[in-house]
């Protein structure tokens, strides 16, 4: 379980990286950078999805079909919970603090600080790569994201100076919270049901939908679809 540790490392890296390297990159490399993350990014998550089947092709088409309803059913959820709407809220927070530096630089040290703890908080990949690192110590989600936050960080550094590198503790306590709490408390009761492959899916097809955000191909609310994790394992215990 390292994902939430490689997380921080790479905030305390870009964070240096923004510190001292005064270029900017040009259209082409961040097309590069966008679409290489994005490849990533589809990649593991559908290997993801992969791992979690098991057993008669039957069965395994059964964990399929189950994996995309709790999608469905767990975008309706969180729509009903208003679950994106307060991710939203505190998205526009934090973008408020970064307009104000961008600005009028620098920034204030600790409107950099909640900024960057929002945003690398509560990034949906983060969440869902915590607990594909719980339940299986697949950590290659935390580690996209991680790239992702170190580049947002190098920019955040030149905004708001060397204090936006504190980030990384608060990233990291959430992240690693929440991956041990998968790992001691969820992971022994799914096993002892044998439905860690139904949230494992759920996770992986999770981790695909980013893709869609990164390409900007489609804006989906991908905080609304978290409770997939939860109801997945509830329709695996039904119907497989």
């Amino acid at each position: 379980m390292i994902g939430a540790l490689l997380n921080a490392l790479a905030i305390v890296l870009g964070a240096l990286l923004g510190l001292v390297w005064r270029g900017n990159l040009t259209v082409r490399t961040e097309v590069f950078f966008k679409s290489a993350l994005a490849a990533f990014t589809a990649f593991f998550g559908f290997r993801l999805v992969w791992i979690s089947l098991e057993g008669t092709f039957m069965t395994e088409v059964r964990q399929v079909l189950v994996i995309l309803v709790a999608a469905v059913l767990g975008g309706g959820l969180g729509k009903l919970l208003r679950i994106q709407s307060l991710s939203n809220q505190l998205g526009r927070r934090a973008v408020a603090w970064i307009t104000a530096a961008q600005k009028n630089p620098p920034g204030r040290a600790h409107d950099g600080f909640l900024a960057a703890t929002i945003l690398f908080c509560a990034a949906p990949l983060g969440m869902v790569g915590a607990v594909a690192d719980g339940l299986n110590g697949y950590f290659p989600l935390l580690a996209v994201k991680a790239l992702m936050d170190g580049l947002a960080t190098a920019g955040f550094a030149r905004l708001f100076r060397w204090p936006i590198l504190l980030a990384a503790a608060p990233v990291y306590i959430f992240l690693q919270m929440l991956t041990l709490a998968t790992h001691d408390i969820a992971l022994p009761f799914l096993e002892a049901r044998h439905l860690t492959g139904a949230v494992t899916g759920a996770a992986g097809l999770l981790a695909c939908l980013v893709t869609l955000v990164i390409l900007g191909a489609r804006r989906v609310e991908l905080a609304g679809y978290l409770p997939a994790l939860l109801i997945a394992p509830v329709l695996a215990k039904w119907f497989i």
